[in-house]
């Protein structure tokens, strides 16, 4: 949790296979995280939770822009938990018609190659028909489609409310309106100042007047102005297809992080580190450069850097041969394309610094629980029963922090006749390092124990009878994941995020799932077992037979009478056919 940075962004939930599962947007990444591992009671949140296995981030200038960031990724990577946003519903843009004889101002969703001019996006959505109102009442542009010349004989009501100039019916002529239209345009464009402050007076002369409905309506103005000047650096209006590269070195190790903009959007980002030595940034940036684009086939338009790589002409000429036409690389020193870059640059910074103090789970727990070594070798061990029938339990063994299923092993439970986890978890540690000391078998570095301070206990006494108290032992408590060893006998909490703890809960829920399979599947066999003993003819070596031959009375059933009959006979084959049709 500490490597997020507490900054404006979005923040990717992954799961084991590095799929996006969920994508939000915050003030502050770290702050806004941190909420999800805070005892989640919402259903949704929990399973998000669980499923997560790393989260990565992208940091952006302000809220606004984590907005439309949020809403391309979302779009691009189809979260499976991220129910709004998926369909193809875009923010709102603000169009002006100025190949019109007479522009009028409208809001849209999408931008069209028409001549018109588009400014946004905006979010929220009454940002931009707040801009619109702001407009029609200081230039008096039109928001209808009247046609000019047109039938009209008077004004509409926005001609009345001074929220139109009217000019269907001529009460402006076009070179005024024109100049209006003009003047709207340097305000949507951001140059906005001088309008600023002559409705900061009108607000002050109002509220001076205990005219509050005026002030509150020219402060919501001046705020929509704000909003309009906050143009989001991600989206571009042209439409173009462009990659930023930011680049950050640290002594030996680099990052290089990239957003990739298509059809005027960014849609994706990601980063690696390199280790540079003794080579140059220059020539650390080629090189990347080069193995960047020979694994990809949506090669952009235009590429843009942090600083020129060496050999540019010869890079130039590679990625042309790759797609078939020039591509561009500049190296922009101001305008919004330099800004991109600098926050290239900056999500570089940071992804060192999170790559840098995180730990590697094996080393994390060898950190916190006072292990001699990594832990490179471990066993998970769980119990599964039905009110204490079918008891069962199950080892599974990760190797180097992935599961080793051919060492897995299942345990029927012998001398327990009731639902006591504690003995039963006594009697697989028993079993299991008996036979590894008889056989020779290399010892683990790690046990976990699925449980409570109760299993911990009886996991210990059986190692220090077989004289293996060395072997370090740690229990997992479902609830509220408290975890129990010699150095933290009262359990603790680890960080919601910590590497170690993701690989134990994943141990954990892995022996889980072994133990309750094999749990599943004796009651399923019980059960056949028990429906054959009412059949008559059918006796222990014929139960046995068909218990390993079908498994289930489903199977018998679609099994053809000749099959039966050569296992059992024909006289037993007809009688057990005969009793499960009747039944």
């Amino acid at each position: 949790m500490c490597s997020l940075p507490v900054k404006p962004g979005i923040y990717l939930f992954k799961d084991l296979n590095d799929h996006c599962i969920y994508i939000g947007k915050a003030r502050s990444i770290k702050d806004r995280v941190k909420s999800y591992f805070s005892s989640p009671s919402d259903s949704r949140i929990h399973a998000i939770v669980n499923e997560t296995h790393k989260i990565d981030f992208v940091v952006t200038d302000s809220e606004r822009e984590a907005y439309f960031l949020e809403n391309n990724f979302i779009r691009r990577y189809q979260p499976k938990f991220n129910l709004r946003l998926k369909d193809d519903k875009s923010y709102p843009y603000i169009k002006v018609t100025v190949q019109q004889n007479f522009p009028g101002i409208y809001l849209c969703r999408r931008t069209e190659p028409d001549q018109a001019r588009y400014f946004g996006p905006f979010t929220p959505a009454s940002a931009a028909r707040k801009a619109i109102l702001l407009i029609n009442k200081q230039f008096g542009i039109r928001n209808c489609k009247e046609k000019i010349p047109g039938t009209r004989k008077r004004p509409c009501l926005e001609y009345d409310l001074n929220q139109c100039s009217a000019p269907c019916v001529g009460r402006i002529n076009p070179s005024n309106y024109k100049r209006n239209v003009r003047h709207a345009l340097l305000f949507l464009e951001g140059k906005t100042e001088q309008l600023k402050n002559r409705l900061q007076k009108k607000m002050t002369s109002a509220s001076k007047k205990q005219d509050f409905e005026q002030a509150k309506q020219m402060r919501d103005l001046i705020r929509s102005i704000d909003q309009i000047e906050l143009k989001p650096k991600i989206i571009s209006i042209k439409k173009e297809d462009k990659d930023f590269f930011g680049y950050y070195r640290k002594k030996e190790t680099s990052v290089i992080y990239v957003f990739l903009m298509r059809n005027g959007k960014v849609i994706e980002s990601s980063s690696w580190s390199i280790p540079v030595q003794s080579t140059s940034d220059k020539k650390a940036l080629y090189t990347e450069l080069v193995r960047f684009y020979s694994q990809r086939t949506d090669l952009p338009d235009t590429i843009i850097l942090p600083f020129e790589p060496v050999q540019k002409e010869r890079l130039t000429k590679q990625l042309q041969n790759l797609k078939g036409k020039t591509i561009r690389l500049l190296v922009p020193q101001r305008d919004n394309d330099h800004k991109i870059v600098m926050l290239a640059t900056r999500n570089a910074e940071m992804n060192l610094l999170k790559k840098t103090i995180r730990s590697n789970p094996l080393r994390e727990l060898q950190k916190i629980f006072k292990l001699k070594s990594q832990p490179l070798l471990i066993d998970g061990i769980d119990v599964s029963n039905t009110g204490g029938k079918q008891s069962v339990g199950s080892v599974v063994v990760f190797k180097d922090q992935r599961p080793s299923k051919k060492d897995y092993r299942k345990y029927k439970i012998k001398t327990i006749t009731g639902p006591d986890d504690v003995s039963s978890i006594q009697e697989i540690v028993s079993r299991r390092y008996k036979r590894h000391l008889k056989q020779g078998i290399p010892l683990p570095d790690l046990i976990l124990i699925d449980g409570g301070k109760g299993q911990f206990n009886a996991a210990k006494k059986v190692l220090t009878e077989l004289n293996l108290s060395k072997i370090p032992v740690l229990s997992i408590a479902k609830k509220r994941d408290l975890i129990f060893s010699d150095q933290t006998k009262q359990g603790i909490k680890l960080d919601p995020t910590s590497s170690a703890l993701k690989l134990l809960q994943h141990i954990r829920d892995e022996a889980h799932r072994f133990a309750i399979t094999y749990h599943r599947k004796l009651l399923r066999d019980k059960s056949f077992e028990s429906y054959l003993d009412d059949i008559p003819g059918i006796g222990p070596q014929r139960k046995t037979a068909l218990l390993e031959t079908y498994g289930s009375i489903q199977n018998i059933l679609k099994a053809p009478l000749s099959e039966i009959s050569g296992l059992i006979g024909k006289k037993a084959a007809r009688n057990l056919k005969s009793f499960i049709q009747k039944k």
